[in-house]
């Protein structure tokens, strides 16, 4: 089930907007059905003995698909008709060659580390990470022998090579991780510059993997793969699932770095079910009318929260002017800001929390990008376990707070952070 329902009409291709409709199913396989049903099942029955034998021999590598030719169902372990759907809808807002689901935004990070990390090798990453990425990258990857640095917003390649040689002398580059914007600070980190470092330490075995998370702008508003990244890794918790019902990761890519996670993901058995592979399904087709709605809101909630006298700084996308940091990389690397405010209150922890607990309309949750407009404390709970003077060198303050917006009529949220600023 690849890619046979058609992109195009008379010749001009389709939007994804459009796409995401029907892109990969035909009503036909399923008796007429226009949703692709939940395929609910473990396993499937094979036609013949030569036909398992087969199917086997092209998902365990041992042959290659001919033209036109894929790998049939199996087990849904390694492949269901909801998933591939799915991945097939998902690489056309990347314009990427193929896509997989994971289990959980995490599931993804990590099994795109593991497929392209190894004992010895470096791993350069951007800082901040959100919370479960900084502890897998400084506490769990060096216990496999492989060797983490760090570089924050507005360092140059120089800073960065010498950083590198400073910090791992003749070790390999493995991979460059980039998280941009980065939560939750909203800094932004430049694609092309990884693509950039990751070609001067290619060698004719191998270049090393540029993957970048970009959850905060989602599938809309950032396109790592045309700024020269080779992966492009999600939370379809967030904007791709949307509303707060599901958990799930993405990473979508090249065919080649594809191929090792599409391998190790067969063997974690950390894929996304069936059910969740539906329900994003489900909510790829609102994706861009809800993206659109909550950048419109934040744009204004954003206004509002920069003149309030209780807020210290907003760092949001939407208001960098030429002359500010990241400025021209915004205008450069991005469509759109995207709906993710962090706001610096008055009176630090205390503050914060005065004006989390008199929200009504905004809940404090953590998460983002959902339907509904989320608050959270970064430096006590998404990024708890980061290292305290790291959180306050990386701009993880004790008066900043994450704000997620949602849907809602902004008049309506604008009124309920006035009120609840009014108590700080």
């Amino acid at each position: 089930m690849r890619k046979d329902w058609r992109d195009s009409v008379e010749g001009t291709t389709l939007h994804p907007e459009t796409l995401m409709m029907g892109f990969g199913y035909e009503p036909s396989w399923s008796e007429g059905a226009l949703k692709s049903p939940i395929f609910q099942t473990s396993t499937f029955v094979f036609a013949s003995a030569e036909q398992g034998k087969h199917f086997f021999e092209l998902a365990t590598g041992q042959c290659q698909c001919a033209p036109g030719e894929h790998i049939g169902m199996i087990y849904s372990r390694l492949n269901n008709p909801d998933l591939e759907i799915l991945e097939d809808r998902l690489t056309l807002w990347d314009d990427a060659d193929t896509a997989l689901v994971f289990s959980s935004g995490m599931a993804a990070i990590s099994t795109t580390m593991l497929a392209h990390l190894r004992p010895g090798c470096v791993l350069l990453h951007s800082a901040p990470l959100y919370g479960g990425t900084d502890h897998l990258v400084k506490h769990t990857l060096p216990e496999f022998g492989i060797r983490t640095v760090e570089y924050v917003a507005g360092m140059g390649r120089t800073e960065i090579e010498e950083r590198l040689a400073a910090e791992a002398p003749d070790a390999e580059l493995g991979m460059i991780f980039i998280e941009t914007p980065a939560n939750p600070t909203n800094d932004l980190f430049d694609i092309a510059l990884g693509a950039e470092i990751a070609a001067a330490h290619a060698t004719p075995e191998r270049r090393p993997i540029v993957a970048v998370d970009n959850t905060f702008l989602g599938p809309l508003w950032q396109h790592p793969l045309q700024h020269g990244a080779d992966l492009v890794v999600y939370s379809a918790t967030k904007y791709i699932g949307g509303h707060s019902d599901l958990v799930a990761g993405a990473v979508a890519g090249r065919t080649e770095p594809m191929a090792p996670l599409a391998s190790l993901r067969t063997y974690l058995g950390n894929m996304a079910s069936p059910h969740t592979g539906w329900l994003l399904m489900r909510s790829l087709e609102t994706l861009a009318i809800r993206m659109e709605r909550q950048t419109a809101t934040a744009q204004r909630v954003a206004g509002f929260l920069a003149g309030h006298p209780k807020v210290r700084n907003v760092h949001y996308l939407g208001l960098l002017e030429p002359g500010h940091r990241g400025y021209e990389l915004y205008k450069r690397q991005c469509v759109a800001p995207g709906a993710m405010i962090a706001v610096e209150i008055e009176d630090g922890e205390a503050g914060a929390f005065r004006f989390l607990n008199h929200l009504e309309l905004v809940r404090l949750a953590v998460s983002l990008g959902s339907t509904e407009s989320l608050a959270e404390h970064p430096a006590t709970m998404t990024h708890a376990s980061v290292d305290p003077d790291e959180k306050m060198r990386l701009g993880i303050t004790p008066g900043l707070v994450r704000v997620s917006v949602g849907v809602e009529h902004p008049d309506d949220l604008i009124l309920d952070l006035g009120q609840a600023l009014a108590a700080v």
